[in-house]
């Protein structure tokens, strides 16, 4: 891939083409040579047989403890994949790997942030999982009971996620940056029956104290019944006896072999909470054998996974990506992982140079907001280590501007590393749209969707057009799907499916070029994606709206060239209540304390009223556009015109 100039680079005809040594090594071509395909436009075509490719997928990735009588049945919009199968997903990830001669191969290196380093062989993986899972199944968890799990980047997280699965109850994990009262709202809605968390842990040098913010969300939470608590930092906590027990005093008895649940292929898996467009987020269902092929077969060919790799996503596995592409994809094929604790730039800036040069990683796989983050700290920072162990670069969460691909490409993977650039969602389960490792890339394009995958752009009459915005759509099932949404069918089937016949809608605006690349622009609905992660604009201006002195919000995505977006809120207070520097703090925190430090606003502005149309919607597109200086077209539906100057005068 050669030295180009990147003015020259942003004009979307100049391509990187990956050289033909590079090509042939890869898995993708290996396979292309065994089922006799000769060029990547021949394996494309050969993929349409979509049903055919993912059967051929399975009998590769997946163990069945019975076979499959049908690879895939389609009612839209709701899917069964290699129905009449009995398997569970832990088989793969754990237990054939732990009897074979992967026993002693190291599953997960990690590393704390104050330094502490653990490694786990696959077989202490088999153990860890067995153990917690006996002990769940002690305090009465069962098949297809709910267990919430929140926990941040330690080894214990997968173990959970695992020891659930195992003994097929379903999991559903929070973010740990996310608030007691989200991770509440999350467990109400799931009827979680237990919950696993931990005392603390570390965040720039400074300890969260996560079990306090388990022990006021489940305060209103009756369904959860006990609390398992691994000890990471030692800090005291409050106890409450018959309810609460330690990791380590629970799981020291228990027997090191646990029967695996022989499921219905189509059982859940797990449940994951995700943003839309109204106040309460949608708990995203995932089953286990289409996600596990989905998973399994987009990381090894994307990147190209081998045994001797020492893969690094640098995500956290509260979000979909790290489900995906630390825990279960990875573990599927026999990898090694690196799972690190802390803040990037902890205790300096070079903390992930560092962590790649001692491991010796050969995959990295980040978000947007992070590359950005290091172009911020400068070129020195990664000079100062040996990255050339690196062969392989991932980019998740957001589109990746070219100057960001540019700058990864040059400073982290020294013009070497093809640069994957990857969409999907949590709603997709794995990627969709992506490039090969023997792709040509465009920098700022995710390329063409994967074989076996249909992306298409349909104009608002649904037909397929090319080199103009239109909607995102997917023309086909694919095997990660999501199930539905839980208790909650026709959200499921309104949000994804009733605009377009039989096709799923993404919710993103995204054009298709000449040569068929997309290029995704970013999100048509009101979701805000920051630093890489998706908040609906009504969770924040809920959050808002529940503080006393709050009578009304209306919130704002603006371009913000390290996050991606930044927050902003334009805040009706109470009659008699004065905007003040210390008000807009308070609230600030306010959010910060609803719902997480990550969906804190950037900025809030007071004004009297927000534009609405005269049925009561707040017209955040008008909003927007006033704020960015930008014409904001036809305002004859609002109500209160004269809301929309105020927005420009806000103070």
């Amino acid at each position: 891939m050669p030295s180009e100039n990147i003015s020259v680079l942003l004009d979307e005809k100049r391509v990187f083409k990956p050289s033909k040594e590079f090509v042939d090594q890869t898995n993708v071509k290996q396979w292309m040579d065994e089922h006799k395909i000769k060029t990547i436009d021949d394996l494309y075509k050969k993929a349409e047989n979509w049903e055919w490719f993912w059967g051929e997928a399975a009998k590769e990735l997946l163990e069945f403890y019975t076979p499959y009588k049908k690879v895939v049945e389609w009612n839209a919009p709701w899917v069964k994949w290699f129905v009449g199968a009995k398997y569970n997903i832990v088989h793969d990830a754990v237990d054939k790997h732990a009897k074979s001669w992967r026993k002693n191969k190291v599953a997960i290196i990690f590393e704390g942030e104050p330094g502490d380093v653990r490694k786990l062989t696959y077989n202490d993986l088999y153990i860890e999982v067995n153990k917690l899972a006996n002990a769940l199944k002690k305090l009465g968890v069962n098949k297809g009971d709910r267990v919430g799990i929140y926990l941040p980047m330690i080894p214990e997280l997968p173990i959970a996620m695992l020891a659930c699965a195992k003994i097929g109850a379903i999991h559903s994990v929070v973010f740990s940056g996310f608030s007691a009262v989200a991770f509440r709202d999350r467990m109400l809605d799931c009827e979680a029956k237990a919950v696993i968390t931990c005392d603390s842990f570390w965040r720039r040098g400074k300890k969260v104290p996560l079990k306090t913010q388990t022990d006021e969300a489940i305060k209103d939470a009756p369904s959860v019944k006990n609390v398992i608590v691994y000890k990471r930092t030692n800090d005291p906590v409050n106890w409450t006896n018959n309810r609460d027990f330690w990791w380590h005093e629970i799981t020291k008895d228990m027997s090191k072999e646990c029967p695996t649940e022989q499921l219905d292929a189509n059982d859940p898996l797990y449940f994951l909470y995700t943003s839309g467009t109204t106040g309460k987020p949608k708990g995203i269902i995932h089953a286990h054998a289409g996600y596990a092929v989905g998973t399994a077969l987009t990381l090894k060919w994307v990147f190209d996974m081998k045994d001797e790799d020492i893969y690094w996503c640098a995500a956290d596995v509260g979000w979909v990506t790290g489900h995906s592409y630390i825990v279960y994809a990875p573990l599927i094929l026999g990898a090694t992982s690196i799972i690190y604790e802390g803040a990037p730039d902890w205790p300096q800036q070079d903390r992930w140079w560092d962590i790649i040069e001692r491991y010796g990683a050969t995959i990295l796989y980040t978000s947007p907001t992070s590359v950005r983050l290091f172009m911020r700290f400068g070129e020195d920072w990664p000079k100062k280590h040996d990255l050339s162990s690196l062969r392989l670069l991932g980019s998740v969460g957001e589109p990746i501007n070219p100057e960001a691909w540019m700058w990864y490409y040059r400073n982290i993977g020294h013009e070497k590393c093809p640069i994957m650039d990857t969409w999907w969602q949590t709603e997709t389960g794995h990627f969709v749209i992506s490039p090969l490792p023997i792709t040509p890339l465009k920098p700022g394009s995710a390329t063409k969707a994967l074989p076996g995958m249909s992306a298409e752009v349909y104009n608002e009459e649904g037909k397929a057009v090319q080199n103009a915005g239109g909607n995102l759509v997917l023309t086909h099932p694919w095997p990660g799907m999501l199930r539905g949404i839980y208790k909650n069918p026709d959200r499921y089937e309104q949000t994804y499916w009733s605009r377009f016949k039989n096709v799923y809608l993404a919710g993103d605006v995204t054009r298709k070029d000449d040569d068929g690349y997309f290029w995704i622009q970013g999100r048509a609905d009101d979701v805000l994606k920051i630093s890489g992660h998706r908040i609906g604009n009504s969770e924040v201006e809920s959050a808002l709206v529940s503080h006393p002195m709050v009578a009304e919000s209306a919130v704002i995505g603006k371009p913000h060239e390290l996050k991606g977006e930044s927050i902003t809120a334009y805040v009706v207070l109470k009659k008699g209540i004065q905007p003040s520097e210390d008000l807009r703090k308070t609230l600030t925190d306010h959010v910060s304390k609803e719902l997480g430090k990550i969906a804190k606003p950037d900025e809030i502005w007071f004004v009297s009223d927000v534009p609405k149309t005269r049925s009561g919607k707040i017209m955040r597109r008008v909003i927007r556009a006033k704020a960015m200086g930008q014409d904001v077209g036809d305002t004859s539906t609002l109500a209160n015109p004269e809301a929309v100057d105020e927005i420009g005068k806000a103070v």
